[in-house]
């Protein structure tokens, strides 16, 4: 199957004819680099794939790289992922034992000039569910005990347009994903927590949530 090109329609984007049929992670992220599955690659910097322990007993699903991610490269190593890493810590998961990556591989953005900041835009369910076979592959190869879902954006990629994490944030969910049966924990995106008017009430909410996916671990 050839790639698909980018006139196609919006709604046959697809990253399927890009994911190789063999290999680990390092052959899904050499070949990640190369996507064309949809537009998003035409102005971020890089593919940003996920990162962390191939057999991670937790893989923590993030929205979509940020700015810093898509100059670097990585995931979650902005500000947003410098307090994931303290809440999951503070929350008894070794951030070093995890898997992180995002729903969408390439940054969003709106710039309203060549060197203005450059401003996070949330992707579309189309985009996200396009970008699903290189989610579906990762979770296929590490196998992770427990799924956190992190934000509303990665809780749609992963249960569906329907999905409200104020709803069910800090419980633990047991659904069938990309044809595999897992077990979640959502919450809200560190990111919300650094807009957040009362930041340490926001901040101490995402530890409580972790703390759930702690137990469900141990």
């Amino acid at each position: 199957m050839s790639p698909r090109t980018a006139a196609a329609p919006e709604d046959a984007y697809t990253a399927e004819p890009f994911v190789p049929d063999h290999g680990g992670l390092t052959a899904l992220r050499r070949a990640a680099a190369d996507c064309r599955g949809c537009p998003l690659h035409r102005d971020a910097t890089q593919t940003v794939f996920g990162a962390g322990a191939a057999d991670a007993r937790v893989m923590l699903v993030g929205e979509q790289p940020g700015d810093q991610e898509d100059r670097q490269g990585k995931p979650f190593v902005g500000p947003a992922g410098k307090l994931l890493d303290r809440a999951l810590e503070e929350a008894g998961i070794d951030p070093g034992e995890t898997y992180v990556t995002n729903a969408v591989k390439h940054f969003k953005f709106t710039q309203a000039e060549p060197r203005k900041r450059r401003i996070h835009k949330a992707p579309t369910l189309r985009e996200m569910t396009a970008c699903g076979p290189w989610l579906a592959a990762e979770l296929a190869l590490v196998e992770p005990e427990l799924i956190v879902v992190l934000g509303a954006t990665a809780g749609k990629a992963l249960l569906g347009s329907s999905f409200r994490v104020t709803e069910v944030r800090g419980t633990v969910l047991e659904r069938e994903i990309h044809g595999r049966p897992e077990r979640l924990v959502p919450t809200v995106h560190p990111s919300s927590v650094l807009r957040s008017d009362d930041r340490e009430a926001a901040y101490q909410g995402l530890v409580a949530d972790l703390k759930v996916a702690a137990r469900v671990l141990a």
